[in-house]
């Protein structure tokens, strides 16, 4: 395992608890400041690390959103175990993640996004994907985490896993694109002005789609992993105050 990306579990014996999930190819290292300050706010918190993530991309290759969410659902178990009322937080593809969760069926007291993915790719994208799959390629490949500060970094794979990308949009975001509407709890989201992973829209197409109440913070100076970059602070006092604020 990657130094960093070990899974986190903060018990400080709250009534509420987050699992707080991390994004495609990255690790729970790309939101541990989010869970440091859930944890100093006396929340308890899980952060799983996703099978596949946090060692070698060739591990994540024959991994799926099957296993990613069932990670997931084993985490929120686990917090159950010990909190009366569970926040979801995700990042990336860990929003989508908590979205699909909250969609089945096991309702939380509310979802922080932070750039999520809610839109299905097109059918060229999933054509290009399966063009590439046939000739042989397992891993596109990548470059560095989408960060505009210099001086931060994440720990995350540089490569694209083709075979889990085409798994998490086909099996986990199609699902659940025109599903948003049926959630009535609140969500509390974070959406970069620039960001050169997934186009802004997506966070757009999800308030507008949204069932509940909606609070909505553009950050300025951060690029996709807002969670590593100059708006860190704004996010990890947000996602705090939010769920002070949804809390019992």
């Amino acid at each position: 395992m990657l130094p960093g990306c070990e899974p986190i579990s903060h018990a400080c014996g709250s009534s509420v608890g987050a699992v707080v999930i991390h994004g495609f190819t990255g690790s729970p290292f790309s939101v541990r400041g989010v869970a440091d300050a859930l944890s100093a706010a006396s929340f308890d918190v899980e952060v799983p690390r996703l099978p596949g993530h946090g060692t070698t991309v060739d591990d994540m290759v024959a991994t799926t959103w099957a296993d990613w969410s069932a990670e997931v659902a084993a985490a929120r178990a686990r917090l159950a175990g010990r909190v009366d009322h569970v926040v979801l937080v995700g990042q990336s593809m860990g929003a989508t993640l908590a979205l699909a969760s909250a969609l089945g069926g096991d309702v939380p007291l509310g979802i922080v996004c932070i750039n999520p993915v809610t839109r299905p790719r097109t059918d060229d994208e999933i054509a290009m994907i399966d063009d590439l799959l046939e000739d042989g390629f397992a891993v596109a490949p990548g470059g560095p985490s989408d960060i505009a500060d210099p001086d931060s970094h994440d720990v995350t794979y540089e490569g694209t896993p083709l075979a889990p990308i085409r798994s998490f949009v086909v099996d986990g975001v199609a699902p659940i694109t025109d599903r948003f509407g049926e959630l009535t709890i609140p969500l509390r989201l974070f959406s970069s002005r620039v960001d050169h992973v997934v186009d802004p829209a997506d966070g757009d197409h999800l308030a507008a789609t949204w069932g509940g109440p909606v609070e909505r913070t553009f950050l300025e100076r951060s690029f996709h992993v807002a969670t590593r970059d100059f708006d860190r602070g704004v996010v990890e006092q947000g996602a705090v105050d939010f769920v002070r604020k949804v809390a019992p």
